[in-house]
C-alpha cells in the first residue's frame, strides 16, 4: 500500500497566542512522519481561519507563503466551529485519502496521531480519539460533560464516550458525511451514523498551553441543547407526557375538593390557586418553548441557507511566492484564485 496522504485540519477562531507553537509542532510531526514513511510527502496542513478578530489570518497566510506543507482557508466570517471543521474537511477532501481535524489549542495529543494512521492502515476508515480520563477538567465541567454523554444515551444517541472532534476520516467517509445536508450539523452524532469500520484511539488530553479557551459556559450548554434537539424528539415526549401526568393529577385534585365541599369542610386556600396557577403556566411556557425550538430549526432547514462562505481557498490554488505581509493587492489576487477554483470545481 502506497503511504497515504494526510491532511491535518486545524479551525481556528482568535487563536494568535497559540499559533506559532501549533504551526511548528504540527509541521515537525508532518516531517517526522514522512521521514518514517508512515504518510506521503504531499501532505498538508490546513488551518481554517473562522472569521477571526486578531492576526490569526495574517500568521496563517504568512506561514503558507514560506512553507509547502501549510495552507490556509478564510472564511468570509465566524461560522462556528462546528461549520468551520466542515469547510476544513470538504476541501481537503478530494487532496487527501484520509483527514485528521484537531483544536488549534494542541490539548489533544499529536503524538497519537501515527496510531490514528496505523489504524487507518489496517483498513479502519474512522478513528476516534478518545480522553482516558478527564482529570485535567474542574470538578464542574467534568461533572456536566458526563451528565451529556448519559442523558443523550438515554436518548437513544450513538455517542462515542469522551470523544471530542479528534478524529481521522477517510475520503469515503467524509463523502459520505458531505450527503448530510441538514444546517444543524451535530458532528459527534453524525459521524457515527456513517457506520463505516471504525476503532478508536486513547490519550491523555493537556492543559492548553495559552489563551483563552473559546468554549465558555454559554456556548458549552447551547452546543449541547443543539446535539440533543438535533438528535432526538424526546425532550417533545417528555413534555406531553408531562402534560398527561398534569392532567391527572389536577383530575385527583379536582375529585379531591369537590368531595371537601360536598362534605363541608372546604376552606379558602389563595396559597394551593396562586401556586397551581403558576405551575400550570410554567409548565406551559416551558413546552411553547421547546416547541419552538423544534420548529425554529425547521425554519432554518427549510432556507437551505449555506453553512460557510470561503473567502481565500490556498489549499486548492497555486501559491503566490511573496516575501512580505498581505496586502490588498495579494488579498484580491487570492480571492480570484478562489473563485476560480471554485467554478471549476
Amino acid at each position: 500500500m502506497n503511504d497515504p496522504v494526510l491532511t491535518i485540519v486545524v479551525p481556528c477562531f482568535n487563536e494568535e497566542e497559540v499559533l506559532p507553537e501549533t504551526i511548528y509542532e504540527l509541521h515537525q510531526l508532518l516531517i517526522e512522519l514522512i521521514k518514517e514513511k508512515l504518510i506521503s510527502n504531499k501532505s498538508k496542513l490546513l488551518f481554517v481561519d473562522d472569521g477571526s478578530r486578531d492576526r490569526t489570518w495574517e500568521l496563517i497566510y504568512k506561514e503558507g507563503l514560506s512553507n509547502d506543507y501549510v495552507r490556509g482557508l478564510k472564511l468570509s466570517r465566524n461560522v462556528g466551529h462546528q461549520n468551520a471543521l466542515l469547510a476544513g474537511l470538504f476541501s481537503a477532501k478530494n487532496a487527501a485519502d484520509c483527514v485528521i481535524s484537531i483544536d488549534a489549542d494542541l490539548q489533544d495529543d499529536i503524538q497519537v496521531i501515527r496510531e490514528f494512521i496505523q489504524k487507518f492502515n489496517e483498513g479502519n476508515e474512522i478513528v476516534y480519539g478518545v480522553r482516558k480520563c478527564r482529570d485535567t477538567d474542574t470538578f464542574f465541567k467534568r461533572f456536566t460533560a458526563q451528565g451529556f454523554y448519559k442523558v443523550m444515551k438515554t436518548l437513544g444517541v450513538d455517542l462515542v464516550y469522551n470523544h471530542a472532534d479528534f478524529r481521522l476520516m477517510s475520503r469515503r467517509a467524509i463523502g459520505e458525511l458531505e450527503r448530510f445536508n441538514e444546517v444543524n450539523l451535530f458532528l459527534r452524532g453524525i459521524v457515527p451514523l456513517i457506520g463505516f469500520h471504525s476503532t478508536s484511539v486513547y490519550y491523555d488530553r493537556k492543559e492548553r498551553q495559552a489563551g483563552e479557551s473559546k468554549y465558555p459556559l454559554k456556548k458549552m450548554l447551547s452546543f449541547a441543547f443543539d446535539g440533543i434537539t438535533s438528535f432526538s424528539v424526546t425532550p417533545i415526549r417528555l413534555v406531553l407526557l408531562l402534560g398527561f401526568v398534569s392532567f391527572f393529577v389536577s383530575l385527583l385534585c379536582g375529585l379531591y375538593f369537590l368531595t371537601l365541599k360536598f362534605i363541608g369542610e372546604t376552606q379558602t386556600g389563595w396559597t394551593s390557586l396562586i401556586t397551581s396557577i403558576w405551575l400550570i403556566g410554567g409548565l406551559q411556557l416551558i413546552a411553547v418553548g421547546l416547541i419552538g425550538e423544534y420548529v425554529g430549526k425547521i425554519y432554518k432547514e427549510t432556507k437551505q441557507r449555506p453553512k460557510y462562505i470561503v473567502d481565500i481557498d490556498m489549499f486548492n490554488m497555486g501559491m503566490p511566492k511573496l516575501k512580505n505581509s498581505p496586502n490588498d493587492e495579494e488579498l484580491i489576487h487570492l480571492r480570484q484564485n478562489s473563485m476560480e477554483v471554485k467554478e471549476l470545481s
